[in-house]
C-alpha cells in the first residue's frame, strides 16, 4: 500500500500548534512528540497494527500500543514491522523524503524527540531539512535550530495491509 506523504504534511500542518481532541495529549506525561508523528503517520497510512504488545495503534489514552506515544517503541515497531501498517528502515540523511521521521538524542545516550519531516530545501544541511513537532510545537522549523548530539532517520517504505 502506498504512503501518502502529503497528506502527512497536511495533517502536520493543520495539527502543529494545537492538539486533535481525538487524540489524548501526553504533555504533561512526558511529552506528545511521538503520539504526534504517530497521528501524522496514521494520516498517511490509514492503517493501525493491532498486534497487543508489538503493534502500533490508539483507541484511546488508556489503549493504545507504547509505540503510538514512546520514542524507543516507535523506532522499534517502524524498523520491524512485517505486518499491517507504517514499515520504514533506518536510512542516511541523503535518502530522507517528506513524511519520514527524524529522532534525536540530546544525551548522546537516549533517543528523546520524534518529529516529522515536512519539507526539503537541501537534505545535505540541517538548516534545509524542515520539521514539525509536538511537545515544542512547531511547523516548517529548520532540524539545526535544535540542540542535540545524535540523529536517526526513518524511511517510511510502504504500508503493509
Amino acid at each position: 500500500m502506498e504512503y501518502n506523504r502529503a497528506a502527512v504534511v497536511e495533517y502536520a500542518r493543520k495539527w502543529a500548534f494545537s492538539r486533535n481532541p481525538q487524540y489524548y495529549n501526553f504533555d504533561a506525561v512526558g511529552g506528545d512528540c511521538t503520539s504526534f508523528a504517530s497521528q501524522c503517520i496514521y494520516a498517511g497510512c490509514k492503517k493501525m497494527n493491532y498486534a497487543k504488545d508489538l503493534g502500533w495503534y490508539y483507541i484511546n489514552g488508556n489503549n493504545k500500543s507504547p509505540s503510538w506515544s514512546g520514542v524507543e517503541y516507535l523506532h522499534q515497531f517502524l524498523i520491524n514491522n512485517k505486518g499491517s501498517g507504517p514499515q520504514a528502515i533506518e536510512t542516511t540523511q541523503n535518502k530522507i523524503e517528506i513524511g519520514d521521521i527524524a529522532q534525536l538524542s540530546f544525551d548522546g545516550e537516549q533517543f528523546g524527540h520524534t518529529l516529522v519531516i515536512v519539507n526539503i530545501e537541501n537534505k545535505f544541511t540541517f538548516r534545509g531539512i524542515k520539521i514539525a513537532s509536538h511537545t515544542f510545537d512547531s511547523f516548517n522549523k529548520a532540524i539545526s535550530e535544535y540542540n542535540f548530539q545524535k540523529i536517526r532517520w526513518l524511511h517510511i517504505k510502504g504500508v503493509g495491509v
